[in-house]
């Protein structure tokens, strides 16, 4: 447009039609100004864009607020302050950002030559793909696609009566006096056959908090104790998925079923290694065990998320390779496909899985999937939707890490991290870090892998930054993210409770970083993406704070522990008419913290419960090792435990160590 004339006029196109003029002879030179870039297709401060329309807004550089006469007042008061302002302004005009096709042209650089190849795979692959691309093929495969999932699941879940699914931790016996005085909550003690159904992967299930076991306290490993005999005998207490695995009853990856039959009185259970499992032994008495038996009537038996699995990276790349659907139809059928996956298969809630549960949490998943998509996935996928091919392979090559391919690079941008981050519980079940709290980091493993995962995220960070910085829209996040943090920091302070970044929290913060086109977002949004759901579809919409009680789960609360009178000098030659003893609840605990009881546990077994400051040992068997866990009481509710205390069976007493159990 040629400007002319005293009064020059530069049109300004809004989405709605309507042109303004802007006299040009009032706004300052270009050498005096500010230039502020809208990006097009980019987020933008500016509402009349918010649909990522291409049009160019010329705005008035003229500092006529207090905030942008203080900003120009940098340039001459505080240079480099103002090198730095204009550092995170980025450059002027802002520099595209558009990823190239790869698979279609490639540059040979040797010896300060560059030599082109094209090799032309996208554009091939376009025009040969290009018939499938059919809304009538589309929605008859999506329903195909239903069909079939339902089939899956109905194998998977719905042929095996309900009432004989079980967890990877389910038990007989509850930790510490969870079962009682005397264990009665949890009799009967020997009782029917039991036929079970375990869920695949029980391995990867471990204990996050110490548990003890006579004097030995198990962390970040299966709960077993015994299996060693002939009979395969295991403690009450034992995790029935685990042991199962150790008798060779189930598999390990698949699962299966089982039938267990309780015995009742056991003692010295004995320690077993087999199948990928280690048991402690317990060289006591227990008042439950249970065997397992040879065969079993139930049917469906296996685990069938690896086959779910597969048929849904098959359905997900022929969508994104074949038929090829508008970049916005891409998006709803990941995000639905990976919560369904996820509440069906990999990760349920319960077995059977309470289809309510999925729908419950479903509709909040969908307008959380619809902002994700105005923010982040509206700007990124529609630039891979002329390289089919690499869309495809940067969302399935992580997921596919270690698995070769004999077709040309055929698997997907979209869907390896996406698959990734759906199976986000997989991946980091082998990282030693679980709630992100203070006492993960005292597993063996877990500061180098917090390192290393901080460093991975913060490498991502600075690209994303870096990208961002070059498309002109720094300060357009920067302050959002600001006001975020001054918001978490006030929510952190509130008594009582606190700040827990959940995984699918830290997917919502970070996928608006993921706007500026190129294919580390790509990555990063489709793995956040999974990340999101695997979150929701399994725990649901979490608190973002939490009481410490939430976080602690089973671990110690921190209370007083009471002291044994009974010491390392006293022998015990006999248990008939013998005792042992504790002191009393001084004063000060009595006022401070309101106990007024105890609570013994003998044998890993609540045996008294009272205000009493002895113990007899007459009921005990003789000629065994016996072990002594001590609690404060109040109003029957128990305190943190003593570790355990040791009456070896030649009467010497063996004190606990210092510390809770």
């Amino acid at each position: 447009m040629s400007l002319t004339g005293a009064h020059e006029t530069r049109l300004v196109h809004l989405e709605n039609g309507v042109t303004s003029g802007v006299e040009l002879n009032d706004l300052p030179r270009q050498s005096g100004a500010i230039s502020i870039p809208t990006p097009a297709k980019y987020p933008t401060l500016d509402p009349l864009q918010s649909h990522g329309s291409e049009e160019h807004i010329t705005k008035s550089t003229e500092p006529d607020s207090t905030w942008e006469r203080h900003i120009h007042k940098l340039r001459h008061t505080y240079p480099k302050l103002w090198q730095i302002y204009l550092w995170l302004h980025g450059p002027d005009p802002p520099i595209p950002i558009h990823p190239t096709a790869l698979l279609d042209s490639a540059g040979l650089c040797w010896r300060g030559h560059t030599t082109k190849i094209n090799l032309g795979l996208e554009s091939w692959w376009l025009k040969h793909s290009r018939p499938f691309r059919q809304r009538w093929i589309l929605i008859i495969f999506c329903a195909a696609y239903i069909v079939g999932l339902a089939f899956i699941s109905r194998a998977n879940s719905f042929l095996t009566p309900a009432q004989s699914f079980i967890d990877c931790t389910s038990t007989y016996w509850l930790k510490d006096d969870g079962c009682g005085l005397d264990g009665q909550s949890c009799s009967p003690f020997t009782g029917p056959d039991f036929e079970f159904r375990c869920p695949g992967d029980c391995l990867s299930v471990t204990l996050a908090n110490p548990r003890t076991v006579g004097a030995a306290q198990l962390v970040y490993t299966s709960l077993v104790v015994g299996g060693g005999d002939n009979n395969r005998t295991y403690r009450g207490d034992s995790w029935i998925c685990p042991a199962a695995i150790q008798a060779g009853v189930i598999s390990a990856s698949k699962g299966g079923c089982g039938t267990l039959r309780l015995v009742g009185n056991y003692t010295n259970f004995l320690p077993a290694v087999a199948h990928g499992v280690s048991s402690i032994g317990f060289p006591s008495v227990f008042p439950l065990s249970f065997r397992f038996l040879d065969s079993t009537t139930l049917g469906s038996c296996l685990d069938l998320r690896d086959y779910a699995l597969a048929y849904n990276v098959i359905c997900t790349s022929i969508l994104m390779l074949l038929l090829r659907p508008e970049p916005i139809w891409v998006f709803w059928c990941l995000l639905c496909v990976g919560f369904w996956h996820i509440t069906l298969f990999s990760d349920p809630r319960s077995a059977p899985p309470i289809l309510s549960d999925g729908f419950g949490t479903f509709l909040p998943a969908l307008f959380v999937g619809y902002a994700f998509w105005r923010a982040a996935w509206r700007f990124t996928l529609p630039e891979f939707e002329r390289m089919p091919l690499e869309r495809a392979v940067w969302y399935l090559a992580p997921f596919w890490a270690g698995v070769y391919f004999n077709v040309i690079t055929r698997a997907v941008w979209y869907l390896a991290p996406f698959w990734a981050g759906v199976y986000f519980n997989v991946i980091t079940a082998k990282i030693p870090i679980d709630r992100l709290v203070a006492s993960d980091l005292e597993r063996d493993g877990a500061i180098a892998a917090l390192v290393i995962v901080a460093i991975v995220v913060l490498a991502i960070i600075l690209n994303q930054v870096w990208v961002i910085r070059k498309a002109g829209m720094l300060f357009y996040y920067l302050w959002r993210y600001v006001l975020a943090a001054i918001a978490v920091a006030v929510l952190a302070s509130l008594p009582g409770l606190t700040f827990r970044l959940h995984h699918y929290i830290a997917a919502i913060v970070l996928m608006p970083l993921t706007a500026v086109p190129s294919r580390v977002s790509a990555v990063c949004q489709a793995f956040l993406l999974g990340m999101f759901l695997q979150g929701v579809a399994k725990f649901g919409f979490d608190s973002i704070l939490q009481t410490a009680a939430e976080l602690r789960r089973d671990a110690p609360l921190g209370s007083s522990l009471p002291s044994f009178v009974t010491n390392s000098s006293t022998i015990i030659s006999n248990l008939t008419n013998t005792s042992i003893s504790w002191n009393a609840i001084s004063s000060e605990l009595l006022d401070s913290e309101g106990w007024n009881g105890f609570s013994l546990l003998v044998d890993d077994v609540q045996r008294l419960t009272s205000d009493s400051l002895s113990y007899t040992l007459t009921g005990l068997q003789a000629g065994v090792t016996h072990f002594f866990r001590l609690a404060y009481q109040r109003d029957g509710i128990s305190g943190d435990y003593t570790k355990a205390a040791t009456l070896l069976p030649n009467g010497t007493w063996v004190d606990p160590l210092p510390g809770p159990s």
